[in-house]
C-alpha cells in the first residue's frame, strides 16, 4: 500500500510562540502527517522560555539554544532559517510547520513553496498578514480551543473570535474567495459540492474556517445569507452551496 501521510518538519519559535498550545497544534499536524522532526529555538537561559521547558521532552521536542547576542532583538531567527534550508535539501520531507508570531520568516514560506512543499504556519492574531498569506495554511492559536492543561473560566471566551454576518460580508477578499471556488467547481445548474470548495480554498489561500471562529466551510457560508446551501443525494453528508446572485 502507498504511504500517503506527509512527512513534516516542525519548527519552533519560542519566543513568539505560547507553550500551552503544543498539543494542539500536533493534533492538527497529525491530521496531514507525521511530525517526525521538531525543533524549538530560543534562550533558553531567558525566563520567559520556562512555559516551552515544561513540555520539551513530554512532547519530544528538541531544544535548540540561541543567544541573544544583541539585546532585545530575537536571535533564533536566522537559525531557524538557516536549519529550515538544510533540511529542505537534505531531508525527504512534504511539509513544513512553523510556530511564530514573526512575519520575518516570510521570505523562508516561499522558498520552501518554491520546492513544492506546503507549509503550514501557526500564531497568534497579531501576526502581521505577509506571513499568514504565504502559508499554504495558517491558522490563529486563539481560535484553536484551549489546551488541556489551561482553564477556562466562560463560554464566552471560545465566542469571543467569531464574526458576525455583517463583518464577514464586509470581507471582500474572503467573500471573492468564496465565489471563485463555487465557480471553479460548480456543475451546470450553479451547485459546488461543499468539500470540493473548501478544497479550491485551501488550495489557493491560507484560509480556515477556524480563523473566523467556525468549525467548518459550512457553518461559515451558512452564516453568509449571499449563499444557499442545500443537501443534494442520498448521502446525509452531500452538501451543495449555490451563490444566490447565479438565480435559478
Amino acid at each position: 500500500m502507498k504511504q500517503t501521510e506527509e512527512k513534516i518538519a516542525l519548527i519552533i519559535d519560542v519566543d513568539n510562540a505560547p507553550a500551552s498550545k503544543i498539543d494542539i497544534i500536533l493534533s492538527e499536524l497529525a491530521k496531514y502527517g507525521v511530525v517526525n522532526i521538531r525543533k524549538a529555538y530560543g534562550n533558553w537561559k531567558n525566563p520567559k522560555s520556562k512555559g516551552w521547558e515544561a513540555v520539551l521532552f513530554e512532547y519530544a521536542i528538541q531544544p535548540i539554544q540561541q543567544f541573544d547576542y544583541t539585546k532585545g532583538k530575537n536571535a533564533s531567527d536566522m537559525a531557524m532559517t538557516i536549519d529550515a534550508m538544510e533540511l529542505l535539501f537534505t531531508k525527504e520531507l512534504d511539509a513544513f510547520c512553523i510556530v511564530s508570531s514573526d512575519s520575518d520568516f516570510t521570505p523562508l514560506v516561499m522558498r520552501i513553496l518554491v520546492n513544492g512543499l506546503k507549509v503550514y504556519g501557526f500564531g497568534e492574531k497579531k501576526t502581521p498578514m505577509p506571513f499568514v498569506n504565504a502559508c499554504s495554511r495558517f491558522l490563529y492559536l486563539e481560535n484553536l480551543g484551549t489546551s488541556s492543561g489551561i482553564k477556562t473560566s466562560s463560554v464566552k471566551q471560545k465566542k469571543d473570535g467569531k464574526k458576525t454576518n455583517n463583518e464577514l460580508k464586509k470581507d471582500t477578499k474572503l467573500l471573492n474567495a468564496l465565489r471563485h471556488a463555487i465557480e471553479s467547481t460548480e456543475d451546470e445548474e450553479g451547485w459546488a459540492y461543499l468539500a470540493d470548495v473548501g478544497n479550491h480554498i485551501s488550495n489557493n489561500t491560507s484560509y480556515d474556517p477556524r480563523n473566523f471562529g467556525y468549525r467548518s466551510w459550512g457553518e461559515l457560508i451558512r452564516s453568509i445569507d449571499l449563499f444557499e446551501v442545500q443537501k443534494r443525494g442520498e448521502h446525509p453528508s452531500a452538501l451543495y452551496v449555490k451563490d444566490k446572485r447565479r438565480g435559478d
